[in-house]
């Protein structure tokens, strides 16, 4: 493919710019008085202005939104098929369609089915997508969800929605851990090579793939690059969606950086992702350690109800937490979680366990236990030679896990809006209500630089965790001190 590192950077896009920010995005460049409608209505004026609405747009906006799995564990794992096998069925005369269809899509259906349940949960949770551009003639049961958790009276409607829920999910996994003990998807080459790109021979086919690569990578950076254009703009030209040169500015940015009342939300986020972040890591860098060094009925049993957050959705659980906490109960001291600053806390390093709690475990198992009987003969405690021998060699996966779990929480909105304090709104919730029209041209261009600035730090995250940033800044001083040497 022509331009193939452009074309990769736009498919990264859904990994700095998702959730409740894409909807935003796509909401102020689709919407009815968007970016893009004002310039279709212009050339096709029996176009109606909520063209972008109901069903077609939220599974438009679902279909390139959520395909953050694929860029980190489909492509991961596409990366390491073994091209011998392809090179293979090449000699034996196959053609690269039956090459792709035979060979390589079934060496990646594991990871396939996986992104299938990842994608699946996240189908059934979905909030933002149906709230902001579904409309009203358009409603998911999350949202409906939503609407009866509100009311007390109806919270009961609203935990058999959320059964369903559980129940969908869980039949799913079932089906699809049944399909994967069918079939042997392992490789028995014993040393493999790294796959290499095809060029598609056929003229015509090999425009049609271009064009559409790249109608794919226009449709993820469109909304992208209108929030950070219209972001540094004046409310004039927010209400008018005509750019010019002359409407740049940085008022925006200082509003946000020095209004309380605008840059409070960010930092109550800022706050609750990295305390869960942390607790959530603390937590599971010990619980890893005792499943994995002692294997008994007992750390079976924990591992299990380790593992429990990340099979039920999470409107589910927040919906039991309220149903739980809203009355004094004794594992809290007798006091009501409900309405309070600490449930969503509480929430965040819940749902956080199960995936920290897997890639740490899986940290542990490149410990060599050698390291630690030499220290044991040598006299040292278990917790000395833990902090001395075991911590330095499992550091780079919890900073990674430390990383993550605060990019994911950042922004959220779907667990945050069952659990938040009126007092401490999350950024996420902010930028939910900032998007209705009562707030106006004010409440767009905050959200413009709320998702700017999101962007900026999931961006920087994926640089240190993804791009190994910290070692290519250090070669970059390295080469710069070469320079000045000469």
């Amino acid at each position: 493919m022509k331009g193939k590192q452009f074309l990769t950077l736009c498919y990264m896009i859904p990994l700095v710019f998702g959730g409740i920010m894409l909807s935003n995005g796509y909401l102020f460049t689709y919407g009815k008085r968007g970016f893009v409608t004002r310039f279709l209505i212009g050339h096709f004026p029996n176009l109606p202005a909520d063209w972008f609405g109901g069903f077609g747009a939220v599974l438009f906006l679902m279909t390139f939104a959520c395909t953050a799995h694929y860029m980190i564990f489909f492509r991961n794992a596409f990366k390491s098929i073994d091209f011998q096998t392809v090179e293979a069925a090449r000699g034996l005369g196959a053609s690269d369609f039956k090459i792709l269809t035979k060979v390589v899509l079934p060496a990646l259906k594991p990871i396939l089915l996986t992104c299938i349940i990842l994608l699946f949960q996240t189908g059934l949770m979905a909030m933002a997508a149906p709230l902001m551009v579904g409309g009203r003639r358009f409603e998911t049961i999350g949202p409906l969800i939503l609407t009866f958790t509100q009311r007390p009276a109806s919270r009961m409607l609203a935990a058999v929605l959320s059964l369903f829920l559980g129940v969908f999910q869980l039949g799913l996994l079932f089906v699809i851990q049944r399909n994967e003990r069918r079939g042997n998807y392992l490789s028995i080459s014993k040393v493999k090579t790294t796959i290499e790109p095809t060029r598609i021979k056929q003229p015509l086919l090999n425009l049609g793939a271009h064009v559409v690569a790249y109608l794919f990578a226009l449709i993820n950076l469109l909304p992208l690059v209108v929030v950070v254009l219209f972001s540094f703009t004046d409310f004039k030209t927010i209400s008018t969606r005509e750019l010019h040169l002359n409407s740049f500015s940085l008022e925006n940015y200082q509003r946000v950086l020095t209004d309380r009342s605008a840059y409070h939300p960010f930092l109550t986020s800022v706050v609750y992702a990295g305390l869960a972040a942390i607790a959530a890591v603390a937590l599971m860098t010990i619980a890893a350690r005792i499943i994995f060094k002692y294997r008994n009925r007992l750390t079976t049993v924990l591992e299990f109800l380790l593992y429990l957050p990340w099979i039920l959705p999470g409107l589910m659980f927040a919906l039991g937490l309220v149903l739980a906490y809203s009355r004094p109960r004794w594992i809290v001291f007798g006091h009501p979680l409900t309405g309070t600053l600490v449930i969503m806390l509480v929430a965040y390093i819940v749902v956080m366990l199960p995936n920290t709690f897997r890639f740490l475990k899986a940290a542990y198992f490149s410990v060599d236990t050698n390291l630690e009987d030499a220290a044991k003969n040598l006299g040292a405690k278990p917790i000395y030679s833990f902090v001395k021998i075991v911590l330095p060699i499992i550091l780079p996966t919890i900073l990674a896990m430390l990383a993550l779990n605060f990019n994911g929480k950042l922004g959220d909105y779907d667990l945050s809006v069952f659990l938040y304090n009126p007092i401490a709104k999350p950024v996420g919730v902010v930028i939910r209500s900032n998007s209705n029209p009562e707030y106006g041209v004010d409440g767009i261009a905050i959200n413009f630089v709320y998702s700017v600035i999101l962007m900026v730090i999931n961006a920087l995250v994926l640089f240190f965790v993804y791009a190994d940033g910290k070692t290519k800044i250090k070669q970059l001083f390295k080469k710069e001190n070469k320079k000045s040497g000469e």
